[in-house]
């Protein structure tokens, strides 16, 4: 059974994270959905557990950080190309995220990042798979 992956975050509004989400295109995985806590399936084996300050306190005795003012973890996520990158964001910024800086583009990788209605922080991004395969000092020597 290959690994599967939950990236638990925090948020003030169960129902505003499923409305963002599911406007992404992602699902809510009914079985583990509840008024604290949202289940986003992003892919088969990538969840997002979008869980209310006080459920997610429940599993830490440490203070959850506010992610609008503070940044613990940046969730980065792949693409298959620079349009679909494109189109992710433009979804996100429908559904009322923010991009809170410009697309960084190197050539061989080309990411914008965007932070949902809590400041959760996503980054989007696609590497040329050759880039991937040799490393990108070996693959821009190449160029």
């Amino acid at each position: 059974m290959p690994t599967q992956v939950f990236v638990n975050l925090p948020t003030s509004n169960v129902d505003r994270s499923k409305e963002f989400f599911t406007g992404l295109g992602w699902k809510i995985e009914p079985n583990f959905t509840d008024e604290n806590a949202a289940c986003v399936v992003i892919d088969e084996n990538i969840y997002l557990m979008m869980l209310t300050y006080d459920f997610f306190a429940t599993f830490t005795d440490k203070p959850i950080m506010d992610p609008a003012n503070q940044l613990q973890v940046q969730t980065a996520l792949s693409r298959d190309s620079r349009e679909d990158v494109d189109a992710l964001l433009d979804k996100a910024l429908a559904a009322g995220g923010k991009e809170p800086r410009p697309a960084q583009d190197m050539g061989f990788m080309y990411s914008r990042d965007f932070e949902d209605p809590d400041g959760n922080w996503f980054s989007i991004l696609w590497m040329d798979p050759k880039a991937a395969e040799q490393g990108p000092e070996a693959f821009m020597a190449e160029q």
